[in-house]
């Protein structure tokens, strides 16, 4: 009970405004007080009502004012102010909240960080600077104080990025009676002395070679790869499908070289029957295929259409004229061998040589 027993919060920001603040709403539930003060001291004090309430729900819950004076005398009375509810004198510079540090520098050497912000014209002796910092890796802030304006510290990692804060804080019970800090001044970000926008943009070109010349190392190797797999893949499939010979290549020069005229390639190749070994042909197959001419020119029943690759006479007279065109009629359903192959022959087809 009293007229001192309300509870009140007093801020003197940095010795310019005050800002007394109350609980309108459990201290004064049904009435709208009103609140007065004064710089002045003796028993005549000239009293100047709050311009500028702070509201809660309407009601009105503090004043904001300008510092006139290091001791002040604060009032509050009901509506119309004919009653004072609560009455304080108090010293203004007791309850100071400095402001931020301002013009912020930052030196760099080697392994250590100095810090140094403008130094406040009145009382600086009563100022502590904090200064806090941590790398990406860390979880909390590591803090360290100085006297003003001035903070140290080693052991920064030149390879990680830091953030920085800075602030001011009021000495307890020297100067205040209420731990009072400035606001933090605003978060940096350094890297090797070297100021940057976030920690997120700590990439240093060197890093970046690094991830170049490794994604093209990856590159290379992945090709390598599919070079060595491709290879593997074509001895499979030749393995499992082996190629199926063309038989245009071993009579290549009688295409390429004489248009297809038969009795030409074969007078150039001085009239040696041709014999053609092709590739991925079966011993067996060219046995049998031997077997059946040898047959052929030995049977009784065998009739002189059987001769029709015969050139005997043209090899014995060197004569051109022995190697004539010789036109005859094979009997029906006849086989005739050539060059390892053999043609069904009727009455209905030629061969021209």
């Amino acid at each position: 009970g009293g007229k001192d027993a309300i509870n009140t919060t007093i801020i003197n920001f940095n010795n310019e405004k005050m800002q007394i603040t109350w609980a309108a709403r459990e201290l004064f539930p049904n009435e709208n007080v009103s609140f007065f003060y004064t710089f002045g001291e003796g028993k005549h004090k000239v009293w100047k009502p709050c311009t500028t309430y702070l509201l809660d729900q309407d009601y009105n819950s503090g004043c904001l004012f300008k510092t006139e004076g290091p001791t002040l005398a604060i009032s509050i009375r009901n509506s119309n102010g004919s009653e004072e509810l609560f009455s304080k004198d108090l010293k203004a510079d007791f309850y100071i909240k400095p402001s931020p540090p301002e013009n912020v520098t930052f030196f760099w050497e080697e392994d250590t960080v100095t810090v140094s912000c403008n130094k406040p014209e009145r009382n600086a002796w009563c100022l502590r600077l904090e200064l806090q910092y941590k790398s990406k890796f860390d979880k909390e802030w590591q803090s360290r104080t100085s006297k003003c304006c001035s903070v140290g510290e080693q052991g920064f990692d030149p390879r990680k990025c830091y953030s920085f804060r800075l602030r001011l804080r009021r000495l307890v019970p020297y100067c205040n009676v209420v731990k009072y800090s400035s606001d933090w001044a605003a978060e940096t970000f350094w890297m090797n002395g070297t100021l940057l926008d976030s920690c997120d943009d700590d990439i240093t070109p060197q890093s970046k070679t690094v991830i170049i010349l490794s994604c093209s190392l990856a590159v290379l190797l992945m090709m390598l790869i599919l070079l060595i797999l491709l290879c593997k893949w074509q001895r499979v499939q030749l393995s499992v499908l082996p190629a199926i010979p063309d038989p245009k290549y071993p009579f290549a020069d009688l295409f390429n070289d004489h248009n297809g005229n038969l009795q030409e390639w074969l007078d150039k190749n001085d009239h040696v029957v041709l014999q053609t070994k092709l590739e991925y042909e079966e011993p067996e197959s060219i046995t049998e295929a031997e077997s059946q001419q040898e047959d052929g020119k030995n049977s009784d029943k065998q009739g002189p259409l059987e001769k029709i690759f015969t050139f005997s006479g043209a090899a014995e007279n060197n004569d051109s004229k022995a190697a004539e065109i010789a036109c005859l009629i094979p009997a029906p359903n006849t086989m005739a061998p050539f060059a390892g192959f053999h043609i069904l022959m009727n009455d209905d087809m030629y061969v021209m040589l």
